[in-house]
């Protein structure tokens, strides 16, 4: 059975204890010149979308996208280690990876709105980047919009391992916006509540599998396997 996993990297693989949001607002002092007023609004959003309302609510002029993506990638690896320090993999996150990297048939990567290269900053800080297929995963510099990024991922996954355009592809995250992102796409969704969102409010979302977090290695490749098999 073939499946194309998809996973979330903040509060549904990592927790990131803040450092998210310094790694943002580094970024917008190297390119403004001033401490932001406000701290960056996420919640499942791009880093496009992101440091873009950065900029737009301090009045400012929104730099060219590739001045933010090198001022971004420079503020993230410089807090390698303080994300190592403060942050975590959340519970059962390695075995889970481990588990579907080991599928037959599966390519289990990432769907984020992190650049790529700090999704392998926040990966690589607690060893998880090894157990996931990054080459095919999508990342915020790939599109404005989370849903689009389905796409991005589905055309790398085939230009690199062939993988059918209309393979099941499942989305793992912990907001609306994941579930918004699957539903628009055609993708099925696993929904964890391991960040600021219920289960209740990722159930009425649309999600219709809601895990309270990915510990259940057993449950978790249960739910991953129905998707396989439809």
């Amino acid at each position: 059975m073939e499946l194309f996993v998809l996973w979330d990297i903040d509060h549904t693989l990592i927790e990131n204890a803040g450092v998210s949001k310094e790694i943002y607002a580094a970024a917008f002092r190297a390119l403004s010149g001033r401490v932001p007023a406000e701290p960056a609004r996420t919640e499942g959003r791009t880093d496009r979308l992101i440091m873009r309302d950065m900029f737009v609510r301090e009045g400012l002029p929104v730099p060219d996208w590739p001045f933010v993506e090198t001022a971004l990638a420079q503020a993230g690896e410089a807090r390698l280690e303080e994300l190592r320090r403060r942050g975590t993999a959340l519970p059962g996150v390695h075995d889970a990876l481990k588990a579907a990297s080991a599928q037959t048939g599966w390519v289990s990567s990432v769907l984020t709105g992190n650049i790529s290269a700090n999704a392998r900053v926040k990966l690589a800080a607690f060893g998880l980047d090894s157990l996931l297929d990054l080459p095919v995963g999508a990342y915020g510099a790939d599109a404005e919009l989370r849903p689009h990024l389905v796409a991005v991922a589905r055309a790398r996954a085939h230009r690199l391992h062939g993988v059918a355009a209309d393979i099941p592809t499942v989305l793992v995250g912990d907001t609306p916006r994941d579930v918004e992102a699957a539903l628009t796409t055609g993708s099925d969704v696993l929904a964890v509540a391991s960040g600021i969102h219920t289960q209740e409010e990722l159930t009425g979302a649309g999600a219709v599998e809601v895990l309270p977090d990915l510990s259940d290695t057993k449950r978790v490749l249960g739910i991953l396997e129905s998707f396989a098999g439809r």
